[in-house]
């Protein structure tokens, strides 16, 4: 019975830590060599678009290699230059040097943006003479300078880092536009987003955007159709005070990107947010879809208008209505539920009827028997084999076991799993 368990328990430990996902700037903050690297996955959060993935290839550059790729280039052009190291399927060195002859193709991060046209989002991996295996960018007439050097790290067929000598580029991948000198409502109306983009402009919020930017500067715009829909509130209406902290609550004053937002826990702060915790916003994420709850509704992020660090602009489908402005007076939070004794035979008992005039009856024979001896609990069946004192120590120490290994959700299920299999 305890080996079961045992094996019960290593099984599902194996399964919960695979499905845990990884950290990747956790893993690289052990190679110093990877220094560099490590801190632009964090400036540019694509950090958090390998986290998110349940299946990637991390390739890494030595120092001197992000050096000479990170001079003189926008955190967007770096952003671009990343993601495209970032490979969509598992290749640790075995796989590499059994990759069939020719090239093989594989998609990328930045093949997700849709920034990619074509087949430049994906890279070519091949193997070169004398053993070696080269990377090279998906663009016609690309040149395979950057070759595989070694192997970092495996988690198998989860995460992989490989060390690569040079990075994989092709003409414009590095050329971005720059955040600082973005016309906001220029981008906001191509995005059809006018009436939000007009708003900001005449509350004089764009300014407050416009000093955020360079800092982290995350944008909720409400797309047209938003401001038409029924229950939509009247903007007009607002007074000039309250129109701005709506405006300041669609904005968040950091870099945010779409996949960020997968992470975050709890609730998240916005420009309108106070001390005390007023003007928040919680997130609400499955799988590639995210939506922001307000407390009075919630709005799903419809696409990416813009991603250059460390300014993002995503439209939303519903306008964000803060609680405080819209949500009127919270209902009672509902207090504990009191066990209240039952109540007594003759509380429920119905009253008594009217006694009519003219002969009793006599009571039936039924009312006249005494009432029924009550049911004894059965009696175990004899063929039921007792359990030894040993093999009840060993199944206590077994549950003992996983709840401290696995936690408080594994304890449940777990602990739950050793009951059936002890009754």
């Amino acid at each position: 019975m305890a080996s079961s368990l045992l094996l019960l328990f290593l099984t599902f430990f194996l399964l919960l830590a695979a499905t845990n996902g990884h950290n990747i700037t956790a893993i690289l903050d052990k190679y110093p060599d990877y220094s560099l690297y490590n801190s632009y996955l964090t400036q540019t959060k694509v950090c958090d678009e390998i986290n998110s993935r349940e299946t990637v290839t991390c390739l890494v550059l030595p120092n001197s290699a992000m050096a000479a790729l990170s001079s003189k280039q926008s955190l967007a052009g770096i952003k671009n230059a990343l993601r495209l190291l970032n490979l969509l399927d598992y290749f640790d060195p075995q796989k590499l040097h059994d990759l069939p002859r020719g090239t093989t193709l594989t998609t990328t991060l930045y093949q997700t943006t849709g920034n990619a046209a074509g087949n430049l989002g994906f890279v070519n991996i091949t193997n070169l003479r004398g053993g070696k295996v080269g990377f090279a960018s998906a663009a016609p007439g690309a040149k395979f300078d950057a070759s595989y050097t070694k192997s970092v790290k495996q988690i198998p067929y989860n995460l992989s880092v490989l060390e690569i000598s040079a990075p994989i580029i092709f003409p414009g991948l590095l050329d971005a536009p720059s955040a600082s000198s973005a016309n906001l409502t220029a981008l906001l109306e191509k995005a059809g987003c006018k009436t939000f983009a007009s708003l900001i402009v005449t509350s004089g919020v764009l300014k407050i955007y416009q000093s955020a930017m360079d800092k982290g500067l995350t944008l909720f715009a409400p797309n047209d159709e938003a401001f038409k829909a029924k229950d939509a509130p009247d903007v007009n209406s607002l007074s000039s005070a309250d129109l701005v902290t709506l405006l300041q609550y669609h904005a968040l004053p950091s870099y945010t990107p779409k996949d960020s937002l997968k992470t975050a826990k709890g609730t998240i702060s916005t420009m309108a947010s106070s001390a005390s915790g007023k003007y928040d916003l919680s997130v609400i994420s499955r799988g590639d879809d995210i939506s922001l709850d307000t407390g009075v509704d919630t709005s799903r992020i419809a696409s990416t208008v813009l991603d250059d660090t460390p300014v993002c602009v995503l439209t939303v489908d519903n306008l964000l209505l803060p609680s405080e402005l819209f949500g009127g007076a919270p209902a009672p939070a509902p207090g504990p539920i009191a066990l209240t004794p039952s109540p007594s035979p003759a509380a429920t008992a119905p009253a008594p009827a009217k006694k009519k005039k003219g002969k009793a009856k006599a009571p039936s024979p039924a009312a006249l028997s005494p009432p029924a001896p009550p049911m004894s609990a059965p009696e175990s069946s004899p063929s039921d084999a007792p359990v030894s004192e040993a093999d009840k120590a060993d199944e206590k120490i077994s549950a003992a076991v996983v709840a401290r290994s696995v936690g408080t959700l594994g304890t449940v299920v777990l602990a739950s799993w050793a009951i059936a299999s002890i009754l």
